[in-house]
């Protein structure tokens, strides 16, 4: 039997609030994964979410149970690993209708193939292989992107709110984009491509492009008209502010660098046509100026670091969810592959709609350190509600970023039982 004076100092010691510098922590909310490279949540379902394992299949996640059987698996179609593989997948604003989705994986020759599928019509939880069309490029007339070396596949897919796919480029590998594909108009490598998805089945390419798309009128240049913007290196995680949640529509890219800078980049709403400085610049840093950029200006990113703080960056999601403290809602998270976790402040000019960074922080120990977060940081979710979720690679582990645990009530009218 515990003593009177024991069990009222248990009582004392769970009222105390948690230490400022642990408001954040992370909880387990699935395991068991190979190389897990995304976290996408099922838009006609809340308690399913789709895991993507590099080498090619896509888990099924039903109220934090893994499931036996995938969603799709390509790993017969898919080259991995090291930067390829299985990259991307989403889910259009209609897919509750039309059952379509969209991957993004490299082929067995090493080349990009973003494809449409649908969901099979007996099973919500199991893709139709047989429905696979692999989009075919207006501006070239293949059904690839062929990729010329075997690193920079980009490989993210996101639909903005305007209801277009964005697709992030790589710029087609090696070092220092030997080939300048960031800064060439005719070149779908080292940019932001934007299409109309929305098409009829009988569609040869399974996509059009917007009439409002940035390049269509050759100004400032004349470029691919699938080009929505310039200049990355390897987009690796963007995704848009939900103005569903609240947010205001930008795009918010976290783009790899060589061997000296990481970059954030933001892009109010509609924002396109813009050139974010690859290969001349490495975040904010002087690069390969040998040849002149595309087009001018070159846009600044918002952060950028150097590698005493990291080497891979991996963009993450605007906090607009209600289960975390009310100071984290509006801040940006990120992290870093190589096992760190940040976020930062964005204050946004109502007359520009342009963004300053502030106020970095940095949660790697409170989100675990490195038992949690040492596998490799390759992807951040995010749920309906808004609420974030981390992918760590190597250790196959889907961590949700929670708020302080809850003390227990204190009791109204406690008593001594002998």
């Amino acid at each position: 039997m515990r003593s009177m004076r024991t069990w009222v100092l248990a009582i004392t010691l769970a009222a105390v609030p948690a230490a400022a510098s642990a408001q954040l922590r992370t909880e387990v909310y699935a395991t068991g994964f190979n190389q897990p490279v995304a976290f996408v949540q099922d838009p006609t379902n809340r308690s399913v979410f789709f895991v993507l394992e590099q080498a090619g299949r896509v888990r099924v996640v039903r109220d934090r149970t893994v499931l036996a059987q995938d969603f799709l698996d390509l790993t017969g179609a898919v080259l991995c690993c090291g930067e390829r593989g299985l990259l991307g997948l989403a889910f259009p604003p209609d897919s509750a209708t039309t059952g379509r989705f969209f991957v993004n994986f490299t082929d067995r020759n090493g080349h990009t193939v973003v494809a449409r599928f649908r969901r099979s019509a007996a099973n919500p939880l199991v893709a139709d292989p047989a429905s696979r069309f692999d989009l075919r490029w207006i501006s070239t007339g293949f059904r690839v992107i062929g990729q010329p070396f075997s690193n920079h596949n980009g490989g993210h897919l996101a639909f903005g709110p305007d209801g277009f796919l964005y697709i992030g480029m790589g710029d087609g590998g090696s070092g220092n984009d030997p080939q300048n594909h960031a800064q060439t108009p005719v070149s779908l490598l080292g940019k932001f491509l934007r299409i109309d998805v929305s098409v009829s089945d009988s569609d040869s390419n399974g996509y059009r492009i917007p009439p409002d798309n940035p390049f269509l009128d050759g100004d400032p240049v004349v470029a691919y008209g699938e080009i929505w913007s310039f200049g990355l290196r390897n987009p690796w995680r963007y995704t848009f502010d939900d103005p569903a949640l609240g947010g205001t529509g930008a795009l918010i890219i976290g783009d790899v660098g060589q061997n000296r800078r990481e970059e954030i980049d933001y892009e109010p709403r509609g924002r396109g046509g813009r050139n974010y400085g690859w290969r001349l610049r490495e975040g904010t840093l002087p690069n390969v100026q040998s040849l002149p950029a595309a087009y001018l200006p070159l846009v600044e990113p918002i952060l950028d670091y150097g590698r005493g703080d990291g080497a891979s960056v991996t963009g993450g999601y605007v906090y607009r969810g209600r289960a975390l403290p009310s100071r984290y809602r509006g801040r940006y998270f990120y992290g870093d592959y190589f096992g760190r976790a940040w976020s930062i402040a964005l204050a946004i000019s109502a007359a520009t709609g342009e963004a300053q960074a502030s106020d970095r922080t940095e949660h790697t120990a409170e989100f675990g350190g490195d038992a949690r977060l040492g596998g490799g940081i390759s992807s951040f979710g995010i749920d309906a509600l808004g609420e974030l979720y981390i992918v760590n690679h190597q250790e196959g582990l889907i961590l949700k970023i929670v708020g302080p645990p809850v003390a227990p009530p204190t009791p109204t009218a406690p008593r001594i039982i002998r």
